[in-house]
């Protein structure tokens, strides 16, 4: 595996930790900022909506620069977006902060997994999107908690003092160890980009992303209320089940990085069925502590860790170009907004394990999305040869690609 990937995973890992800080600093900002703990949860969902609509903006906008030149853009930009939030005098001001770093955070991930495609053979590429993935799963696993213990020790703005550090730490690893990478494969003129989203698979593909990370989290969202008013644990015990969960979705990345080259929509159904059995039984049995956090760690193992096979899926259904790599995370992120505003609706009508059953039925439905394809090739291998492919598929021909291959 190229050092590079390992390189972007820390990149992945600094603006994940931005991405989720917020969230264990509620109480801290709300009085900082003179603001109400409900309005700061405004600025979770202003980072996500910003991922999903600018992000892709600001990808269109890089088409045409150097993918390496791109990233250390977006670094700076992240590096701004956390330097004004640190520094925020007004909520208002923290509110254009965290939309500056969502867009930057979207528009990273696109160009890495881009990068990531270019830089390892078309056989191996799920294993490395697995690796550039454990930015993510380690952001959730120690970023988040150290963060907030900074949050809690030092106060809220050196958490973000600390964050824009770490993307500095980042953009210098970048600079040293990611090798220059022109254009993406096959890169064209913008409606060159946009001509494979007219591929009815593709649609299908970035569908089943967004109900496999709404499943997730129309349960992770409430982990917390459900652990402690259901479940019965104290408010001391919760960070450490978070912890494990977070370590649940590091081993289960990990296995799915190792499937998702050659048994993509396999794994992608495996997960789906899994995760929504550990849902319905975190749901019947939440009252139960031993099953209920048996069942809990199986949505760690079989949730948010289907990415590799997912982002595999995408790339073989359209391409693995910066555009379709941040698209795909704009419906990731749908997901997101789905899963957790559905499962508040949900508790409101119908109690905390609602979110659970919601959970389940999305990851119906995601199975759904499944079956045209599974009708067609249940058992799909890569998707290319494995040699180092130099043009882009029939549409795209014709345009050189300049990468570097392990």
């Amino acid at each position: 595996m190229p050092r590079a990937i390992y390189v972007l995973a820390l990149g992945i890992f600094a603006l994940v930790t931005s991405e989720f800080v917020v969230a264990g600093l509620m109480p801290q900002m709300a009085e900082g900022l003179d603001a109400t703990v409900p309005e700061i949860g405004y600025l979770i969902t202003a980072f996500a909506m910003a991922m999903a609509f600018g992000g892709p903006v600001l990808t269109v906008a890089l088409l045409r620069m150097r993918q390496k030149q791109a990233l250390m853009l977006l670094f700076a930009i992240s590096f701004a977006g956390n330097v004004l939030a640190a520094t925020a005098p007004a909520y208002e001001v923290m509110l254009a902060a965290r939309i500056v770093t969502g867009v930057a955070s979207q528009a990273f991930f696109g160009v890495s997994l881009s990068i990531c495609a270019q830089l390892t053979r078309p056989e191996a590429r799920g294993r490395a999107m697995s690796v550039a993935m454990n930015g993510l799963m380690l952001g959730t696993l120690l970023g988040l908690p150290l963060a907030t213990l900074i949050g809690a020790h030092l106060g809220w703005r050196a958490a973000f003092w600390v964050i824009a550090g770490l993307t500095v730490v980042a953009a210098l690893c970048t600079l040293v160890g990611v090798p220059p990478v022109e254009h993406a494969e096959g890169s064209g003129s913008f409606r060159q980009e946009l001509a494979v989203f007219r591929r009815p698979g593709l649609w299908l593909a970035l569908s089943t992303s967004t109900f496999i990370i709404g499943a997730t989290f129309s349960a992770f969202s409430y982990f917390n209320p459900i652990l402690t008013e259901v479940t019965g644990f104290g408010t001391g015990t919760v960070p450490l089940l978070l912890v494990a969960y977070g370590g649940a979705t590091v081993i289960g990345n990990f296995v799915v990085g190792r499937l998702a080259d050659r048994y993509t929509l396999r794994v992608l159904l495996c997960g789906l069925v899994l995760n929504a059995f550990f849902l319905a039984g975190f749901a019947l049995l939440a009252h139960v502590p031993v099953p209920a956090v048996g069942f809990m760690l199986g949505i760690g193992l079989v949730g948010v860790t289907m990415n590799p096979a997912m982002a595999a899926r995408v790339q073989r259904a359209g391409n693995a170009r910066p555009l379709v790599n941040t698209i795909h995370s704009s419906f990731i992120t749908l997901g997101i907004i789905i899963g957790s505003s559905a499962g508040g609706v949900a508790i409101d009508a119908f109690g905390l394990r609602a979110p659970l059953w919601i959970g389940v039925s999305m990851a119906a439905i995601g199975v759904g999305t499944l079956v045209p394809e599974l009708l067609r090739r249940p058992s799909p291998g890569p998707a290319e040869p494995s040699r180092v492919v130099r043009h882009a598929r029939q549409d795209d021909q014709n345009v050189p690609v300049h990468s570097e291959v392990a």
